[in-house]
């Protein structure tokens, strides 16, 4: 179990939120602290006796004060498109500073040696994991894979209709809950042995794009059909509820899809299995309760 003091970075977000809640069921209130840029919206973290400090990845200050007195931080990586390194920089640095002596950071999986190039997102991992390797300080890297409450944004939220029309490869992926996700974060934060390695969190049971079709016909009992587009049409393809996606999404999108296509996500390696002790939720039941999206 953890000892000391344990801070959670990105609070207010998604998987900073489920890391938290479950942390709470194995840690004191008192031995747990968050920052979040709007300390507002956490008042329910405040009610319970969580330690909520108002702090920004670009604000060195307000981290180095945050991170005093934290045993251990549970980083999760700044969204794309917002200078990915100086604000990574900033955490370690400032970590190091206030004698943090673990930190584990969210990365993205990738295949060793592949060379993938993830815009805005592969360069500023490898930044950050070598700058946590050299910090002195101990590390653990948790390399995620695509998100399974997202992935639905790669084939759109009307393929039962639609049918699931994208560039297909021979390259398969094994996506994960956030659910599973937090749950590994905790037993690596609250654990002892995982100090200074790294895990790649595949789920355990990988698929194609070109197999969408025929899993979601399988689980919702309809025929959908499937059709194999070029890039250039992939770009230029009309995915009903992304109106207001950054400019930058239909071109980042189409990088990750390549990146599965080639195989850089295909590897399943029973990690994140190990360290939740179950198995994780699959694409399959995840879209036979979950899709089409609310």
């Amino acid at each position: 179990m953890a000892s000391g003091k344990i801070l959670v970075t990105g609070a207010g977000g998604n998987l900073g939120g489920l890391t938290i809640d479950l942390l709470l069921e194995k840690v004191s209130p008192e031995k747990l602290a968050v920052i979040t840029r709007d300390p507002s919206k956490l008042k329910r973290l405040v009610d319970q006796g969580v330690s909520v400090h108002k702090a920004d990845y670009l604000d060195y200050d307000s981290l180095l004060s945050a991170f005093q007195g934290v045993d251990k931080i549970m980083f999760i990586g700044a969204h794309a498109f917002t200078d990915r390194i100086k604000q990574h920089f900033n955490v370690i640095t400032a970590a190091r500073q206030a004698g943090v002596k673990h930190v584990v950071y969210t990365s993205i999986q990738r295949r060793e040696g592949s060379g993938v190039v993830l815009w805005d997102i592969t360069e500023s991992d490898t930044f950050t994991e070598q700058a946590l390797r050299a910090s002195g300080m101990a590390y653990t890297i948790m390399m995620q894979p695509s998100f399974l409450e997202t992935f639905f944004l790669y084939f759109g939220a009307k393929a039962l209709e639609d049918g699931v029309r994208m560039p297909f490869g021979k390259g398969k992926t094994a996506p994960v809950t956030r659910d599973d996700l937090a749950a590994a974060n905790v037993a690596v934060l609250t654990q002892p042995g995982h100090e200074n390695k790294t895990y790649k969190l595949s789920g355990d049971e990988a698929f194609s794009f070109s197999e969408i079709a025929q899993i979601l016909g399988e689980v919702k009992g309809r025929k959908v059909s499937s059709e194999n587009i070029s890039e250039d049409e992939y770009l230029d393809f009309d995915f009903h509820g992304l109106e207001n996606a950054p400019k930058q999404f239909p071109l980042f999108r189409l990088a990750w899809v390549k990146a599965m296509n080639n195989g850089d996500f295909e590897e399943t390696t029973g990690e994140l299995e190990r360290l939740i002790g179950r198995k994780p939720t699959t694409f399959r039941e995840y879209m036979k309760n979950n899709y089409p999206p609310v």
